[in-house]
């Protein structure tokens, strides 16, 4: 198991919370040092995992997990590891609000909140993702994700990748069509953990 956390610009704290609330279901992830290193630094992100894993980490499938600025990290180092000729199981983006988004590998984004939600996926191939719902502050996504409530909002071949699709994707009414599904940012975050084979246990 091999799971890479990529913190954004922030506290610890707010990271050692997203921990402990994730926990026992992600265990030992490998965080990169924000403390130290700038959080979108890609460069920074690719020293720290050449020089802290082992050989067989090396060539083990990994799972990003980016927040914020983070995310900037977290796609850039995917993008080289696949050109190392590594793999890449999936990138999960949190409030990477901005940040295009592309990859042969699978990519989901949660959002704090309606607004970026659709206005982050426009025009990108869509993948589960999630947002909040109540909306929460960009923080508090990070640092709670088990009470924030929301959308877990599902794929279908039917659903379009253009701006249009994607605006009435997103801003459809729940209204107990298998696309959407109420959850909290934790419980969609283990789906995707359990769904890539990263589920150290059930909480």
């Amino acid at each position: 198991m091999t799971v890479i956390l990529c913190p954004g610009i922030h506290h610890e704290r707010l990271t050692q919370n997203f921990l402990e609330q994730m926990s026992p279901a992600l265990s030992d992830p490998v965080v990169f040092s924000t403390n130290q290193y700038p959080a979108y630094s890609a460069w920074h992100l690719i020293q720290c995992l050449e020089t802290s894993l082992d050989p067989q980490q090396l060539e083990t499938p990994i799972l990003f997990i980016g927040f914020s600025a983070g995310v900037v990290a977290a796609i850039a180092t995917a993008w080289y590891w696949q050109l190392k000729g590594r793999s890449v199981k999936a990138l999960i983006a949190l409030d990477g609000w901005g940040i295009p988004l592309r990859g042969t590998f699978p990519i989901h984004r949660m959002s704090h909140d309606l607004f970026t939600h659709w206005s982050s996926t426009i025009g990108e191939t869509r993948s589960d993702c999630f947002y909040a719902e109540p909306s929460v502050d960009h923080l508090d996504l990070w640092r709670s994700p088990a009470s924030t409530q929301g959308q877990w909002v599902k794929t279908s071949s039917e659903q379009s990748s253009s701006w249009l699709g994607t605006c009435r994707s997103a801003m459809q009414s729940h209204d107990g069509q298998a696309t959407h599904r109420q959850t909290t940012a934790a419980e969609f975050l283990m789906m995707l953990l359990q769904q890539y084979g990263e589920l150290s246990s059930q909480p």
